[in-house]
């Protein structure tokens, strides 16, 4: 099952030179990175990364994560996957760029 991480490009950066991030502030704050389905995505951008450019878009296999990904109830109840250790650019399975165009990020085609 695919699941998807954004990233502001200094992480994404952060990523690629490190080989491994603990993410973004909020996911350090909280203790584990957070990711969404396809069918949450939309809602995730347009809630925490509302008029911000410059964004990536990473997709990843949720079964290639092992046990160390949990499913828990968040926004309204719907479970959202959660990773309980580093993430590793060898996770990724590839990245797009989310660009922002009149207010609105631009999902890959396919993606949603």
């Amino acid at each position: 099952m695919l699941i998807l991480k954004i990233f502001r490009d200094d992480e994404w950066q952060e990523l690629r030179n490190q080989g491994e991030t603990l993410g973004a502030p909020i996911d350090i704050a909280d203790g584990y990175l957070h990711f969404s389905t396809p069918e949450q995505a939309a809602e995730t951008a347009a809630k925490h990364f509302a008029d911000e450019d410059d964004l990536w878009l990473l997709g990843l296999e949720a079964d290639a994560l092992g046990d160390k990904l949990v499913w828990e109830p968040s926004r309204g109840g719907a479970l959202f996957p959660h990773l309980y250790r580093p993430l590793k650019l060898d996770d990724v399975a590839w990245a797009q760029p989310l660009p922002l165009q009149d207010g609105v990020h631009q999902f890959p085609a396919g993606v949603l």
